[in-house]
């Protein structure tokens, strides 16, 4: 591995930390994006339960609003649950807003791994043929062994790069996906929290 990287030259170090940071994302947000985090069944169960004992009080909103992303925006629509239903729905989407930005977070990072890797084994790739071009130009095509030299460096940079950015696009499509599915249920579940306050109301 260590020759492969000294073979790769100095390009190989982008790369490397490109790797090490999408890595890191793709763990975070694995960990992050936890359907059991993003959207636990207990916060809709509490706001029922509280409902039935009335006690909607500011201190169990404020539970609800820290304890989940959903949770987030259900507290804000019972917060606002006096007002009128288009005051409610707009403070529920600007919530909304907030809560997507937040699950989305790291994504541009690694999308821009995903596009920048490959174009750094580009580059690797055109350096290593400056540098055979060079040695066949100052020693001829009699010494295969630098010539080797630039080929290699070419070919390892465009395998590196590749490699970091095929699975960084894949996890960055694959969390995009996830986002917006859980934006989707819990706007139906925001949704129908504004029914029921609005039936009372």
């Amino acid at each position: 591995m260590t020759e492969l990287i000294r073979a790769g030259g100095w390009l190989m170090l982008p790369i490397i930390l490109c790797s090490i940071i999408s890595m890191a994302i793709i763990l975070e947000r694995f960990w992050s994006l936890r359907r059991a985090r993003v959207m636990p069944g207990r916060d809709i169960d509490n706001i029922h339960v509280w409902a039935k004992q009335h006690e909607l009080d500011q201190k169990h909103i404020e539970s609800l609003r820290n304890s989940s992303p959903m949770g987030c925006i259900l507290a804000a629509a019972l917060h606002n649950r006096h007002r009128s239903r288009e005051i409610l729905k707009e403070v529920v989407e600007d919530t909304g807003r907030h809560v997507v930005h937040n699950l989305e977070k790291y994504l541009n990072t690694l999308g821009t791994i995903a596009g920048v890797a490959p174009l750094l084994g580009l580059l690797g790739t055109v350096i290593g043929m400056i540098s055979v071009f060079s040695a066949i130009i100052t020693f001829g095509v009699g010494d295969p062994a630098r010539l080797a030299g630039g080929i290699s460096e070419a070919l390892i940079t465009t395998a590196a790069g590749l490699t970091v950015a095929i699975p960084s696009y894949s996890f960055y499509r694959f969390f995009q996906g996830r986002v917006a599915a859980y934006v989707v249920h819990i706007e139906q579940q925001a949704m129908a929290l504004i029914e029921t306050l609005d039936q009372q109301n």
